[in-house]
């Protein structure tokens, strides 16, 4: 294998010491700019503050643009018919429409896309996710944060986190043009690994409590001349091998016999996009690799490409539909679903989600099921909330123990390994993004740190900014 080892006995070489450039100060830093930071940034200047946003890449949008993650899921509620029907019809709902639990800044993205084409709304016909296309999501979130005032940065890693008497007051970030500084009142951790939280002292947690293993990374790509007819009607003759999105096991098992495919996942899961020509492939899977090393990394990346030109093989040559398609982009890296999960005043766990409960301090909600790809090899482990119901995550959740300054958002928000496979998808990373940016906000105007804001005042200024909270709180009309 080509990809660079960790060494069996590292030799640690000491480094000299170095100056950094103050490139800003501000009341609000977003440290990452994916559907979390997106969230948090818009969220922070709608109630007032000065907010810098820091990427790693040339773009926006975090795993929907880069790592291609299509479509939005669902962020609806389910009905009982659509729980005995299963994956077919994940969330059809009564009357055909499924009732929303988040709003605010992921309406007003979704309504900006659609309006762009490039989305379709969500629909008993989508299955309530959200497909997109992830060039129209750069310029589109762009937009929306040029709209709003927010300044930022791109090709900047946040390497280091400045604190004195556990309180963060800045952020390192390694770029082009050496070192940088930016200082802030607040500090928002919206990188997906809890980066700057870890950096800064903070408690996290990886894994499985009993092997620390995560859920598996996936490469996604999207290949375009897929002939949707021919496919939909060998689906229509073939009822056996295709059940909503996932499909195709006995030719899977064909080819897996025949020695075409040799992939950690017993099937493929397939999405529309909104362009007719063209289909999303989630389907290569690498185990027992970690979001936060390196050398796990490489081999990922390795591994799933692989994986990646069997899988676009197999569809070419068994598959109708596929006849003359190809592969016309892969993620720029492959996509994690989990990595650290920074310890907060209270942890998420699954009894919440799957008991639908509710928090007094709830600032978002979610519907989505506690969905396990399997950490060791095949298999994905579903379980669904009660018919119609949603969970709450309260601002605790968004506040790591020990450190103060800084602000939780996305998947590193303080939760168990089941719950984060619930609450990991990018609607409800936006949710708590925004909810994370508004705290901020309040504590940086006010001159107090996140954790003396009140609740209230938090959850007041997101149902002023649109935000659904439930039905113990109002929602804004449009």
């Amino acid at each position: 294998m080509p990809v660079l080892h960790r060494p069996p006995q590292p030799t640690v070489i000491e480094l000299a010491p170095r100056l950094a450039e103050l490139a800003a100060e501000t009341d609000v830093l977003v440290v990452g700019g994916g559907p979390a930071g997106i969230g948090a940034a818009l969220g922070a200047a709608a109630a007032g503050s000065d907010v810098v946003v820091v990427e790693r890449y040339g773009f926006l949008g975090g795993n929907a643009t880069a790592a291609l993650v299509m479509p939005l899921m669902s962020f609806h509620t389910q009905t009982l018919k659509a729980e005995k029907e299963g994956a077919a019809t994940l969330f059809p709902t009564d009357h055909g429409r499924g009732q929303a639990v988040v709003a605010g800044v992921l309406k007003t993205l979704l309504e900006r896309l659609v309006k762009s084409g490039g989305a379709i709304a969500p629909s008993l016909k989508t299955g309530y996710t959200v497909p997109f296309d992830p060039e129209i999501f750069k310029w589109v979130a762009m937009d929306l944060l040029d709209e709003a005032g927010v300044r930022f940065l791109f090709h900047s890693f946040a390497s280091q986190a400045i604190v004195k008497k556990r309180k963060i007051e800045g952020v390192v970030f390694e770029t082009k043009s050496g070192p940088i500084v930016i200082r802030a009142r607040v500090v928002l951790d919206c990188t997906g690994d809890g980066d700057v939280a870890a950096r800064a002292g903070a408690r996290f947690e990886i894994g499985r409590p009993e092997d620390r293993l995560v859920q598996p990374m996936t490469l996604m790509f999207r290949m375009v001349e897929f002939e949707r007819h021919a496919f939909e009607a060998y689906v229509k003759d073939h009822p056996d091998q295709w059940k909503g999105v996932h499909g195709l096991w006995d030719l899977i098992r064909r080819a897996s016999a025949a020695g075409e495919l040799e992939l950690p996942r017993e099937d493929m899961l397939l999405f529309a996009t909104p362009h007719e020509r063209e289909i999303s492939v989630n389907s290569t899977r690498v185990n027992r690799v970690l979001g936060t090393d390196v050398w796990d990394l490489s081999y990922a990346e390795w591994q799933s490409r692989r994986q990646m030109r069997q899988i676009a093989t197999f569809l070419q040559r068994h598959v109708p539909g596929f006849e003359k398609s190809y592969v016309a982009q892969s993620g720029v890296n492959v996509g994690v679903r989990e990595s650290r999960r920074i310890v907060g005043d209270y942890q998420l766990n699954v009894d919440d989600i799957l008991n639908a409960r509710k928090f007094p301090d709830v600032i978002a909600r979610s519907t989505y099921p506690v969905d396990i790809h399997n950490p060791e090899g095949t298999g994905t482990l579903l379980r669904r909330l009660p018919p119609g119901e949603s969970y709450d995550i309260p601002m605790r959740c968004l506040l790591p123990r020990g450190i103060e300054g800084l602000l939780l958002a996305g998947r590193c928000i303080s939760g168990t390994h089941e719950a984060l496979s619930s609450y990991r998808v990018m609607p409800v990373s936006m949710a708590t993004g925004q909810a994370a940016g508004v705290c901020a906000s309040i504590a940086a105007k006010s001159g107090k740190l996140p954790r003396e804001i009140s609740t209230s005042q938090v959850q007041a200024e997101l149902v002023r900014q649109g935000a659904n909270l439930g039905a113990s709180l109002p929602v804004k009309k449009a």
